[in-house]
């Protein structure tokens, strides 16, 4: 009944959303940037933020360029990253410093990514040197590095403290950040030794030291490691929050459940677009760009579909023989195309949750064999008595069977096969894998199924 109540209450609410979008839009063609302000102050950054995306291009911008209307910087942080890029454009530098004034570091350095090279130079002068230094330096990072979702806002404190001394600076220091559940114990080097959770210290007596009631420390994230391999450890230990250590150990920034949510979230979409061969493609592209980011995938596909059609010249004379299997022979092929991208598509999930290990490869492999069989039975069943009824002609149900077989057992293998060796050659198998599994099972489909018909032929 909750569940019910809750998915109305979504849908009202989105219905409010589309009507209050014609209202926001009425309000920017009469310069109404009051309104505006005081209706996205009542309510949360995310809902503001969607009611922005959902304007047309046109309408953002005019938005931004209203007198006296300044973007919410908790708004303009729960924008994703295309409307991001975009609005950034119609920013001066003031408004841009403003916001990232009021963000945390890890926030700051992902919008900063964003602004142009001739921007972000004067852009960074503009901000206090703490600040500035702090972004400089996580910019130096990869892109992909725990350095760049991290942040630098942390609580933490020499292990001799005692808890009422722990308390104590934590009213009393303002730079701190406004939410933290764990508190960081370092030693004399600034070295993570332990963690203590916030609601730890509320129940403790202020005369116990900090070290007497702490966990050791035992995921210690260095700043280089892959944001990815993050997510794995904090999903695999099911961690609120990691330090985060440079290369000498010592404590510069903490890493946050949120953030590896975010990461994950993005990952997935990625390998998702990946698969389809269109990259990092964002709705906000144009025309041009988007037929760019496809081309490459497109064009080889033409050339494996021509190494397809190739295989099929061989087998002219067959199909002379036998017009009717000019007819059936996609079916094999397609059936083959769906049970390799199958295979394809959990193979690639499986090796970037890193499920997939070097223990349990040979069973896979036996596992998928065994499945393309049993399918490669059950649909060559299926197939054989269609074509009896349709044509009734046993020899060319036999063939179809046959095949049918064959190519399902092939295409399950190179499912997995194709990944795990691109994974090997360090080429992301996301990217390159469908073209050569649809290939592979294309061009395994149109030989067992005219190789069988010649040999029966």
């Amino acid at each position: 009944m909750t569940l019910i109540k809750k998915i109305k209450d979504k849908k009202v609410n989105f219905e409010f959303n589309k009507e209050y979008i014609k209202v926001v839009t009425d309000k920017i063609t009469s310069n109404d940037a009051l309104f505006i302000t005081n209706s996205f102050k009542e309510m949360h950054p995310a809902d503001a933020a969607d009611i922005i995306e959902h304007l047309s291009q046109n309408d953002r911008e005019n938005l931004i360029k209203l007198n006296n209307f300044k973007i919410d910087p908790e708004v303009f942080i729960e924008l994703n990253e295309s409307v991001q890029s975009e609005i950034i454009k119609y920013l001066s530098s003031d408004a841009i410093v403003r916001i990232l004034k009021n963000l945390e570091s890890d926030d700051a350095i992902a919008i900063l990514e964003n602004v142009d090279e001739k921007d972000k130079n004067s852009i960074l002068g503009a901000l206090p040197p703490k600040d500035r230094f702090a972004l400089l330096e996580g910019l130096s990072y990869p892109e992909d590095s725990a350095a760049r979702i991290m942040q630098r806002e942390f609580t933490a404190i020499p292990s001799n403290w005692s808890v009422g001394q722990t308390i104590d600076y934590l009213r009393e220091n303002k730079d701190l950040p406004e939410q933290f559940l764990e508190i960081y114990i370092v030693d004399e080097n600034f070295k993570p030794i332990g963690t203590v959770p916030s609601s730890k210290v509320l129940r403790t007596p202020r005369e116990s030291k900090m070290s007497s009631i702490m966990e050791d420390s035992t995921f210690l994230v260095p700043v280089d490691m892959d944001r990815e391999e993050v997510g794995h450890l904090f999903e695999n230990y099911n961690l609120n929050s990691a330090c985060v250590v440079d290369k000498n150990n010592k404590l510069v920034g903490m890493i946050t459940s949120d953030d590896v949510l975010t990461v994950l979230k993005e990952e997935a979409e990625e390998d998702a677009l990946r698969l389809a061969g269109v990259g990092d493609e964002e709705i906000t592209d144009g025309v041009i760009t988007k037929t760019k980011r496809r081309f490459n995938w497109l064009l080889l596909n033409l050339f494996t579909a021509f190494l397809a059609t190739y295989c099929i010249s061989l087998f002219g004379a067959t199909i002379e023989q036998m017009v009717v299997l000019a007819f059936l022979m996609p079916i094999v092929a397609s059936m083959g195309g769906n049970a390799g991208m199958q295979t394809l598509a959990v193979t690639v999930r499986t090796l970037a949750t890193n499920d997939l290990t070097k223990n349990n490869f040979n069973q896979n492999i036996l596992k998928e064999f065994n499945i393309g069989i049993l399918n490669g039975i059950i649909f060559a069943i299926i197939s054989s008595l269609i074509v009896q009824l349709w044509f009734e002609d046993v020899q060319l149900s036999l063939i179809i069977s046959i095949s049918m077989v064959l190519t399902m057992v092939v295409a399950g293998l190179f499912g997995i096969l194709v990944p795990v060796t691109l994974k090997k050659m360090n080429i992301d198998p996301a990217i390159a894998s469908s073209v050569f599994v649809t290939t592979i099972t294309d061009v395994i489909g149109f030989v067992s199924f005219l190789g069988v018909g010649a040999y029966f032929l």
